[in-house]
């Protein structure tokens, strides 16, 4: 992070030996300790969770991707259901149609049939 030599480290060494004197000096060093722990530790905590920030914002894509898949499967689906309906009716009208040109098709033909079967 800060270039910082061993030749610096003693000149700051001394400095702090001269102007703090030997008693406060180890109390200081604790305590710039702590504060640099401290100051580490946030930095880690920040750090972590903008990463988890980032790894749930790219889990949410495949999910939105698999939504979207679902959807336009559903949407298949109901427009072959409505296909498939629409045959049915054709046919119907079909069925309905030939009813109408022959009668005896209509389901008369059976109660014909059992009319023969007593003669």
């Amino acid at each position: 992070m800060f270039d910082v030599g061993f030749a610096e480290l003693l000149l700051l060494s001394l400095v702090g030996l001269l102007v703090l004197g030997p008693e406060r000096l180890p109390r200081v060093a604790r305590t710039l300790g702590g504060v640099a722990r401290k100051a580490r530790a946030s930095w880690f905590s920040l750090r972590n969770s903008i990463e988890a920030e980032l790894r749930a914002e790219e889990l949410k894509e495949p999910l939105k991707h698999f939504e979207n898949e679902i959807k336009s499967t559903v949407d298949d689906f109901k427009s072959t259901v409505d296909d498939v309906k629409s045959t049915v009716d054709d046919v119907k009208s079909e069925v309905n149609s030939l009813k109408d040109l022959n009668p005896a098709a209509g389901g008369k033909a059976g109660e014909t049939d059992e009319a023969d079967d007593r003669k």
